[in-house]
């Protein structure tokens, strides 16, 4: 029996955007209702602004998987500099032609197989869920490079197994009752401290979106 090749992670998030898989609101991107729906993202907005606010030397930031910069755009007058990365080509172009700020650069990378870019901490907000736990795993062997990571992951609500493998970019682990778990096998990512600072609660089924701090070195 044949095993079934993953779908590149590329080709499946080009195809999202150029479907509108995630929705549409007349925008040419649009990372969906995670990114847009103010009662998910208002809370998000503020305990990270509180955290990068607590910082007498303002935090260099990488956020990793920018998707349409609605979110990270909040974020530019609390740090130091701010690098957005995403894999969509298009998508990075039309965010540099969309968001201009003197701390802030684009830059299009596979997060999964090239160096990351330096900065005092990183964000990766609802990705990692959407992928493979190869792909997972080598991310994960790349953060210690960070101070800190602030993690967001949509996960089930009650209990659950962590980390169930998928293919890349075809959902997420919910509708199997998993979601990612990083400091869980396989990946057993090493930190010193952990928090969780926000968990927006969607109701049954629909899980929750949980947002962890990580102090990692």
């Amino acid at each position: 029996m044949k095993t079934k090749k993953p779908w590149p992670t590329k080709a499946a998030m080009d195809q999202i955007y150029k479907l509108g898989l995630w929705g549409k609101n007349g925008d040419a991107f649009y990372s969906g209702e995670g990114s847009h729906d103010h009662e998910i993202i208002a809370p998000y907005i503020q305990v990270v602004k509180e955290f990068l606010n607590s910082f007498e030397n303002k935090l260099s930031v990488c956020d990793l998987g920018c998707g349409d910069f609605n979110v990270g755009r909040h974020f530019l007058d609390q740090v130091f500099s701010y690098t957005a990365v995403d894999i969509v080509q298009d998508l990075i172009n039309h965010n540099r032609s969309n968001f201009h700020h003197p701390k802030l650069q684009f830059k299009c990378l596979d997060i999964a197989t090239v160096p990351l870019p330096p900065a005092d901490c990183v964000f990766l907000r609802q990705v990692l869920q959407h992928l493979s736990n190869a792909e997972i795993s080598a991310i994960v062997a790349k953060l210690k490079t960070y101070k800190y990571l602030i993690l967001t992951e949509h996960l089930p609500n009650g209990e659950f197994v962590p980390n169930l493998d998928i293919i890349s970019g075809q959902g997420t682990r919910l509708k199997r009752n998993s979601g990612v778990v990083l400091t869980e096998p396989p990946f057993e990512l090493d930190v010193v401290e952990e928090k969780e600072i926000l968990a927006v609660d969607l109701g049954g089924k629909m899980g929750r979106i949980v947002t962890k701090l990580f102090t990692l070195r």
